[in-house]
C-alpha cells in the first residue's frame, strides 16, 4: 500500500461509537464508505461501557437488538450510588419510553466489534485498522480527502465527504482550524483495575464520601475503577505517594481494602484528562465533525456514547441520500449541527450543573458529608427518579433511524 491512493464517497476518521455507527448506517443505505481507525483493535480500558436505552432502541429499529443482547452484558434498571454512607437510587429506568428499560453494561470493544462485523456484510463498507490520519487534504478551499500512515507506508484517501469522528483530541478539527468553545471541565479521572472476588457486594456505580468519589464498573473478573480528582490534581496525588492513594481508595470502598496493594506503583494508575467543549462550527466544505470531535463530553452520566450514536443516526438520516449522488453542499452539512446542537448544549449544561454543584462540593468537602437536598428528594419521592432516568437513558431529542436498507 506504500504511497497508494484510495477513492471513496465518504471517509470516516475514527472507529469509535460515532464512526462505526455512521459507517454501518451509510453502508446499509448504499453509500460507499471507508472507516479509518488508528489502532489495531478496539481493546482500550478508557472507554465507556454504557449502552443507553435510546441506543438500544436504535439497535431495535435496525433489527439487531436480539442479536446484540446475546453478547455478555449486565442490565442496570436503576442507577444507584452511596452518598454519605447511604444507598440512593438516582434513576429508575422502568418508565422510559423505549423497548429496553435498562442500560446495558457492555465493554465498548464488544459493541464496536459487533457494529464492524455487521457493517462488513454490506459491499460498500470498508474498515482499515492501524491507519492513523495525520492531515486533511484541501483543494480550492474544500476538503477533498485525508493523508494517513499505515504499517505499509503512506496512504492518501480522496473522498466527497470526510467525517471527523476521531474523538476529543480530534486531528480533523485541529487540521481544519475549527474554533472550539471550552466550557471548562473541573475534574480529571484516575483509571485502575482491582480484582473482583467471590463474595464482593453488588456495587452501585458511584460512591460519594467526603473528599472522595469512586466509580466502579463490573468487568466480570475485575473492577474497572475511576477515581475522580480536581482538574490538574494528579501531581498532588502523586506527591502524596501510592500508599496514601491506596488508603483513599480503601476508605471510599472498604471491601477492596484487601486488594489495593495490586496498585503496585503509578504505572498501574492512568490519568484520563476530562474535556468539556464543543465546536462553534461543526463543518466546512467537504468536512463534518460529529461525536466527541464536535463536542467533548464529561464522563458524568456516561452519556458520551449515547450522544455519539445519536449524532451518527442524525447524520445518516440527513446525508445518506445526497451522498449517494456525490459531493454534499455545506448548507446540507450544516443541517447536522442544526439538528444536534440543541441536545448537545442542554446535556453539557446539565453536566456543568452536576460538576459544579455536586462533584465539586464533594471533592472540596473536608467534613462529614451530608446528603444534598436533591438526593433527599429522590429518596423521599421515588417518582422523581424518572426525571434523571429520562435525561440519562433517552436524552434530549432522541434520534430514530429513517434510512432504508439500500437494494440496487
Amino acid at each position: 500500500m506504500s504511497g497508494s491512493t484510495l477513492h471513496t464517497r465518504c471517509c470516516i476518521v475514527g472507529g469509535g461509537p460515532a464512526g462505526m455507527m455512521l459507517g454501518f448506517l451509510l453502508a446499509r443505505a448504499g453509500v460507499e464508505v471507508l472507516v479509518l481507525e488508528k489502532h489495531g483493535d478496539f481493546l482500550r480500558d478508557f472507554r465507556g461501557d454504557t449502552v443507553h436505552p435510546s441506543t438500544l432502541e436504535v439497535m431495535h429499529e435496525l433489527g439487531l437488538l436480539d442479536e446484540f443482547l446475546k453478547l455478555p452484558h449486565q442490565e442496570a434498571r436503576h442507577l444507584t450510588g452511596y452518598v454519605a454512607g447511604q444507598p440512593v437510587t438516582i434513576a429508575d429506568f422502568s418508565h422510559v419510553p423505549t423497548r429496553c428499560k435498562f442500560i446495558a453494561l457492555v465493554p465498548q470493544w464488544d459493541f464496536l466489534n459487533f457494529l464492524a462485523d455487521r457493517a462488513k456484510q454490506f459491499p460498500s463498507f470498508r474498515l482499515l485498522m492501524r491507519t492513523e490520519v495525520t492531515d486533511l487534504v484541501f483543494e480550492g478551499g474544500r476538503t477533498v480527502g485525508v493523508r494517513a500512515i499505515t504499517a505499509d507506508g503512506p496512504l492518501d484517501v480522496r473522498a466527497d465527504l470526510v467525517v471527523g469522528a476521531d474523538g476529543r483530541g480530534s486531528v480533523m478539527r485541529a487540521s481544519a482550524g475549527l474554533a472550539i468553545h471550552d466550557l471548562g471541565a473541573a475534574i480529571d479521572v484516575l483509571w485502575m483495575r482491582l480484582s473482583k472476588m467471590a463474595g464482593d457486594p453488588d456495587q452501585p456505580l458511584g460512591r460519594f464520601e467526603s473528599g472522595h468519589i469512586l466509580v466502579m464498573i463490573d468487568r466480570g473478573d475485575y473492577w474497572q475503577c475511576a477515581y475522580v480528582i480536581h482538574k490538574g490534581g494528579f501531581e498532588g496525588v502523586r506527591r502524596a505517594g501510592i500508599e496514601s492513594f491506596r488508603a483513599a481508595v480503601a476508605r471510599v470502598a472498604p471491601f477492596v481494602a484487601d486488594r489495593v496493594g495490586e496498585l503496585r506503583d503509578w504505572d498501574d494508575v492512568r490519568v484520563l484528562t476530562v474535556r468539556l467543549d464543543r465546536l462553534r462550527r461543526w463543518c466546512r466544505p467537504g468536512l463534518l465533525c460529529i461525536g466527541d470531535a464536535a463536542h467533548a463530553m464529561s464522563p458524568i452520566g456516561g452519556v458520551g456514547i449515547n450522544l455519539a450514536v445519536q449524532d451518527a443516526v442524525a447524520t445518516a438520516n440527513i446525508l445518506s441520500d445526497p451522498l449517494r449522488a456525490g459531493p454534499v453542499a455545506e448548507r446540507v452539512l450544516r443541517k447536522v449541527q442544526q439538528r444536534r446542537e440543541f441536545p448537545t448544549r442542554v446535556t453539557q449544561w446539565l453536566q456543568m450543573m452536576v460538576q459544579n454543584r455536586v462533584i465539586g462540593r464533594v471533592l472540596a468537602s473536608r467534613t462529614s458529608l451530608t446528603q444534598p437536598w436533591p438526593v433527599r428528594l429522590l429518596r423521599r419521592f421515588p417518582i422523581l427518579r424518572r426525571i434523571p432516568a429520562r435525561l440519562v437513558g433517552v436524552g434530549v431529542r432522541p434520534e430514530h433511524v429513517h434510512t432504508k436498507e439500500y437494494r440496487p
